[in-house]
């Protein structure tokens, strides 16, 4: 059985004014939901709110409970938190000034999959769905462009799921890969090995052993070898920047290895929130059916 945190109940003011400044503006600009309204529609909808304060710690809303509004925290910290198994309450992420939750009751107005809680004051501006769906339905351009923002949220979406992304990095760091870099690959590989070690103080002393030799008949690079010194210097020039190149082939292909985590990291996640919905949408039907046969 599930156990309520306990948490003090303060008195609760709500002005009757709207809360709307530029705070408020730009809170709801990075809400999804409105982020493609113009911006006499985002000050249509920031006119909406109503600043709640909280004067200590409160349950904001429960999981369970029907979603009816959403919540900009214009100054102190609210904890969302869901319920295990076990009753115990988990915490999934703590929300600061800035920030807002609850916007998807907005649309559906379905039970919160979540519990928000205050935890040492707030002030929060309140946007209810009553007034909401209001606004929405007063203009339908306004409706058209909302409705515009989800499908392309929901195609960004579908695109993800539909596309495999536990893909290999190596075969995608291949794929764009050109024969320059190949070659560079190659070279950076070879230059640094004990064969091109071994190699070089081979030839390097060959080198020395027939200008030895042949000191006597003004062999073609003498004591002190300039020639080597020069070869050796120009070798090592070239060497350096196709070594820079292999390693900057190495950051890219950490690059796309970091870009494919990431999005099976967020695939694995929707796909456990579809998961979720499907198994409380079961648990609702089976215990509908018990009360029925009870």
């Amino acid at each position: 059985m599930a156990v309520e945190p306990q948490v003090v109940i303060p008195d609760l003011h709500e002005d009757d004014a709207s809360s709307c400044g530029p705070v408020q503006f730009d809170q709801l600009r990075k809400v999804p939901l409105f982020s493609a309204l113009s911006n006499d529609a985002i000050a249509q909808v920031c006119a909406l709110l109503i600043s709640r304060e909280y004067k200590t710690a409160r349950r904001v809303f429960k999981a369970g409970e029907k979603g009816d509004a959403m919540y900009l925290i214009e100054r102190g910290t609210v904890r969302i938190s869901v319920t295990d198994a076990d009753g115990h309450e988990v915490s999934l992420t703590e929300l600061g000034e800035g920030d807002f939750f609850g916007e998807m009751a907005l649309i559906d107005g379905h039970e919160r999959s979540a519990s928000a809680t205050v935890t040492d004051g707030a002030r929060l501006a309140v946007l209810t769905r009553e007034d909401f769906v209001a606004f929405v339905t007063s203009d339908t351009q306004v409706m058209l462009t909302m409705l515009g923002a989800m499908a392309r949220r929901l195609r960004r979406t579908d695109n993800l799921l539909r596309h495999r992304v536990a893909r290999n990095a190596n075969t995608e760091n291949a794929a764009r890969t050109t024969a320059a870099d190949r070659a560079a690959d190659l070279i950076a590989s070879f230059g640094g090995s004990w064969r091109f070690i071994g190699l070089a103080l081979f030839l390097i002393m060959i080198w020395i052993g027939l200008n030895t030799w042949l000191m006597q008949q003004k062999g073609f690079d003498p004591f002190p070898y300039v020639l080597l010194n020069l070869v050796l210097g120009i070798i090592t020039g070239l060497q350096a920047p196709i070594i820079m190149m292999s390693q900057n082939r190495q950051a890219q292909k950490d690059r796309i290895r970091a870009d494919l985590d990431y999005e099976v990291n967020l695939k694995n996640e929707l796909l456990l929130s579809e998961i979720v919905t499907r198994l409380q949408q079961q648990d609702r039907k089976r215990s509908a059916t018990e009360q029925r046969e009870r």
